[in-house]
C-alpha cells in the first residue's frame, strides 16, 4: 500500500489499535472487531458478555441491532418487530396523516397486522451480516505521482467493483466505505428489508414533547419511540412492497428488560452513528467555526421563515412540510450548538496544542516524509475553498422540482454509458432509490412552497461573497422576478409525469419545452466543473490523509490512547454509565427524569401539551411494576457518558446483559461540540427509559398486542 514505504518504524498491523489499559473515559465509537481489545474497560463499567460474541455480527445482541439508513433501531419479536425513535418513523407518520387522520396528534396504533400501514419507498431496514477488511484490494498499486481526479477515479472504480461482486445475489445492499479518512475500507453487507409498515406511534404529545424547544436540551421528557415491522417475501427474501408478504422471522431480537438502572450502572449502545469529524486539524475547525457554520445557520433559518410565511393558514401545507421542518430544525439547532461550544470552548485551541505536540514527534521520527505535512496543509485549504462554491451552489439551487429536474438529466446522460462506468448513485442499483426520492415529494410538495424558497433563495446567493460563486453560474440563473413563470411552465409538480421522465433519455430532455428541464440543462456544466474539481480534491485528501492518520494512530498509539476511527455510519458500539453532569458551577443535572416532571412542564399549548389519559394516569398514579424503587415512580429519559452522535438515534441501549433498557435519542446541548472534540465532564447521550414506553403502552395507548408480542423481563417484586 502507497504510504506504508514511508512509514515502514512506525506502521501497526490493524488489530493492534485497539484500546490499552488506564484509559478510562467512555470516548469511542468502536468497530465491533475491536472490542475484545476492550475486554477491560467493558469489564469496568460491569458489562457481562463476553467480548469476543459481541464482536460476532452473527450472534446476540449485534445480531438483533438494525438500521434504517439514517437511523439505528432493533428487532424486539422473532416476527421483524422494529423499535426505534418516533423521530425516525416521523417520515412514515407524516406520510399516513391526512388533515381528517392525523397520526401525528392523534398518534397510530395497528391492533391486527392487517391494520399496519405502509412506511412508504424511503421506509428501509437494513441487516448487517458481513464486515471484511478490502483495504489491499482498494489501495494496492496506487502511485505517489497520479493526480488527484486520477487518484479517486481509481478509487471509486474498485470500490463499484468490489460492490458490484458483493450484490451478485439481489437480496444484499453492499458498500465499501473508507475508515480513518481513506487509510482503511471495510466492504459491508447488508441484508435490505423494502416493505417497512408502521405499526404503532403515540401522539407526538408524548413522542415529541418539548419540541423544538426542548431539542437537545436537560431535562427532558419526551417518549421518543415509535414501532414498524419488516415484511419479506414467502421465500424469507426481501420484496416490493405486497400484501402477500409476510413478516421477517427475526433470527434473535433483544428481550426487553423492565428491571430498570440506577445511577452508576454500566451500558452498552449500538448502533449506525452518521458522522463525526475528531481528528480534523485546527485550521479545519477555524473554518467550521468561523465561516462554514455560520453561514449555514443564517441560510437554515431563512429557509425556515421563508416555509413558515408560505404555509400561513394553510393546514395541508402545513402537514406536507412537517417533516421537512422539523429534519432542517435539528439540523439548525446542531449547528447553533456547535457554534455555541465553540464559543464556549475553544476547541481549535486545544487542537493546536494537540497538533504541535504531534508535529513535535513526527520530525523526530525516522524515515519520514518531509513534505507530508505542508501537503496536508495545502489540501485542506483548496477543500475549504471549493466548499464554500458548493455551498453557494446549494443556495440558489434551493427548488425541489429544480433537484428532480437535476436528478432526471444526469441520470439521461449516466445511462449512455455501461452500468459500472457509471456515476455512483445513477447505476442500476441506485433506480429505486431515485424513484422513491422523487415520489416522496407526493408527500411534501406545495407548488407556492416550493416557489417561495426558490425565489428566496436566489436572492440569498446574489448576496454571498462574489468569490463564493461557481464561475459562469451568475449569467445561467433566472432572476427571482422570473420564477413564477417557470412554475407555469412545468409539469414536474405531477408525480405520474416526474416518473415517467426517468424512462426517457438525453435527446428527449433537450427537446423538452419544460422550464425546469431546460433549466437542468443549463447549469449542467457548472455543476460538472464543480464536481471535477471536487474529485481533484478528494483524490489529494485521499492520498495525504491516510499517511497523516497513520502517523497520528502511531504517536496515539506511544501514548497508549485509544484509537477508533470517525463514524461514517456503520455499526458502531459504544458504552458508558448512568450518570449525571455539572454543565456549570454549583448546578448539577439528572441523571433521571419522572412523569410528574411531564405533569409540571404542560402548558396545554404546543410542545407542551400532553394526552389526558396520561396526566390522569400520573395524578393517579398508576404506575403498577414501571414504578421505580428509588424514583418511587416512572422515569422518562436517563443520562449516560455514552459517546453518540446524529444517526444513534434509536439505538438499543443494553444493559449489562443485552437486554433493551433503553433508546438513545438525543445528547444534551453542551454536549454538541463532541462531534469534534470528546470532553468527559460534560458529554451526556439522552435517552428513553424503556419503562415509560411500556408504561405509556400500556396505561395510555393499551398497545396491549405489542407487549404480548415482545419478550418483557418485570422486576421480581415491586411494593404496589
Amino acid at each position: 500500500m502507497e504510504g506504508h514505504i514511508l512509514f515502514k518504524t512506525i506502521v501497526l498491523p490493524v488489530a493492534l489499535l485497539g484500546a490499552f489499559a488506564g484509559v478510562h473515559a467512555d470516548e469511542g465509537q468502536w468497530q465491533p472487531h475491536q472490542l475484545p481489545q476492550l475486554k477491560a474497560d467493558l469489564k469496568r463499567v460491569g458489562i457481562e458478555i463476553p467480548a469476543e460474541k459481541l464482536a460476532d455480527l452473527s450472534k446476540h445482541p449485534m445480531s438483533a441491532i438494525v438500521s434504517l439508513g439514517g437511523c439505528s433501531a432493533a428487532f424486539v419479536s422473532d416476527a421483524g418487530l422494529v423499535v426505534t425513535n418516533h423521530h425516525c418513523a416521523y417520515g412514515a407518520v407524516q406520510r399516513n396523516s391526512t388533515p381528517e387522520h392525523n397520526y401525528i396528534t392523534n398518534g397510530f396504533l395497528a391492533k391486527t397486522r392487517a391494520g399496519e400501514l405502509p412506511g412508504g419507498p424511503n421506509s428501509l431496514v437494513y441487516v448487517t451480516d458481513k464486515v471484511e477488511n478490502v483495504s489491499e484490494r482498494v489501495l494496492k498499486g496506487l502511485t505517489a505521482d497520479m493526480t488527484g481526479r486520477a487518484r479517486h477515479e481509481a478509487v471509486e472504480k474498485r470500490v463499484k467493483d468490489l460492490i458490484a461482486e458483493c450484490e451478485t445475489d439481489k437480496m444484499y445492499r453492499c458498500s465499501v466505505p473508507a475508515f480513518h479518512r481513506g487509510l482503511e475500507y471495510y466492504r459491508i453487507r447488508q441484508m435490505m428489508i423494502r416493505d417497512v409498515r408502521l405499526v404503532y406511534a403515540p401522539s407526538d404529545k408524548i413522542g415529541n414533547f418539548g419540541g423544538d424547544i426542548d431539542n437537545y436540551e436537560w431535562p427532558r421528557h419526551t417518549g421518543d419511540y415509535s414501532f414498524l415491522r419488516a415484511y419479506v417475501g414467502k421465500d424469507g427474501r426481501p420484496a416490493d412492497p405486497s400484501p402477500d408478504n409476510v413478516p421477517y422471522k427475526s433470527k434473535d431480537f433483544l428481550v426487553v428488560s423492565a428491571e430498570g438502572l440506577k445511577a452508576g450502572d454500566g451500558i452498552l449502545l449500538a448502533g449506525y452513528p452518521g458522522r463525526t469529524s475528531r481528528y480534523k486539524l485546527p485550521a479545519e475547525i477555524r473554518f467550521a467555526r468561523d465561516t462554514a457554520f455560520p453561514l449555514k445557520v443564517s441560510e437554515l433559518q431563512a429557509d425556515l421563515a421563508v416555509m413558515a410565511d408560505a404555509t400561513q393558514g394553510d393546514a395541508a401545507a402545513g402537514v406536507r412540510y412537517a417533516s421537512v421542518v422539523k429534519s432542517i430544525n435539528n439540523v439548525l439547532k446542531k449547528t447553533q450548538g456547535l457554534l455555541d461550544g465553540f464559543a464556549r470552548k475553544d476547541i481549535a485551541a486545544i487542537k493546536d496544542v494537540q497538533d504541535a505536540e504531534f508535529r513535535a514527534w513526527y520530525a523526530k521520527q525516522p524515515n519520514v516524509s518531509t513534505t507530508l505535512l505542508a501537503e496536508l496543509d495545502a489540501a485542506i485549504a483548496s477543500d475549504m475553498a471549493l466548499s464554500e462554491e458548493e455551498f453557494a451552489w446549494s443556495v440558489a439551487a434551493n427548488s425541489d422540482l429544480l433537484k428532480s429536474a437535476r436528478t432526471i438529466y444526469r441520470l439521461s446522460l449516466e445511462r449512455q454509458k455501461a452500468d459500472a462506468e457509471r456515476e455512483s448513485g445513477f447505476q442500476q442499483r441506485d433506480l429505486a432509490f431515485i424513484k422513491a426520492r422523487l415520489a416522496r415529494l407526493e408527500q411534501s410538495y406545495v407548488n407556492q412552497v416550493d416557489q417561495a424558497r426558490f425565489a428566496a433563495g436566489l436572492k440569498r446567493y446574489a448576496q454571498l461573497a462574489a468569490k463564493s460563486h461557481p464561475q459562469g453560474l451568475d449569467a445561467l440563473l433566472p432572476a427571482p422576478a422570473a420564477v413564477p413563470a417557470l412554475y407555469q411552465q412545468t409539469q414536474l409538480a405531477d408525480t405520474a409525469k416526474r416518473l415517467a421522465w426517468l424512462e426517457k433519455d438525453q435527446a428527449a430532455v433537450v427537446r423538452s419545452d419544460d422550464a425546469f428541464m431546460q433549466l437542468a440543462v443549463k447549469l449542467q456544466p457548472v455543476e460538472m466543473a464543480l464536481e471535477e474539481r471536487r474529485k481533484e480534491i478528494d483524490g489529494n485528501l485521499e492520498r495525504v490523509i491516510p499517511q497523516y492518520m497513520q502517523a497520528v494512530i502511531a504517536w496515539k498509539k506511544s501514548q497508549g490512547k485509544p484509537v477508533y476511527p470517525d463514524a461514517n455510519s456503520t455499526l458502531r458500539v459504544t458504552y458508558g454509565t448512568v450518570s449525571p453532569y455539572s454543565p456549570r458551577d454549583g448546578l448539577s443535572k439528572g441523571p433521571f427524569t419522572t412523569v410528574e416532571g411531564i405533569v409540571e412542564k404542560v402548558t396545554g399549548k404546543a410542545p407542551f401539551e400532553a394526552p389526558q389519559g396520561l396526566i390522569d394516569a400520573v395524578k393517579e398514579k398508576r404506575y403498577g411494576q414501571f414504578r421505580d424503587p428509588v424514583l418511587g415512580t416512572v422515569p422518562v429519559n436517563f443520562l449516560t457518558s455514552a459517546d453518540t452522535t446524529g444517526g444513534n438515534s434509536g439505538s438499543a441501549v443494553m444493559n449489562k446483559r443485552g437486554e433493551l433498557i433503553g433508546l438513545n435519542f438525543d445528547s444534551t446541548y453542551e454536549s454538541i461540540t463532541k462531534d469534534w472534540y470528546f470532553d468527559t465532564a460534560i458529554t451526556r447521550a439522552i435517552h428513553l427509559d424503556i419503562r415509560y414506553m411500556l408504561w405509556v403502552m400500556k396505561e395510555v395507548d393499551h398497545a396491549d398486542n405489542l407487549l404480548k408480542e415482545m419478550t418483557i423481563k418485570y422486576p421480581k417484586a415491586t411494593k404496589k
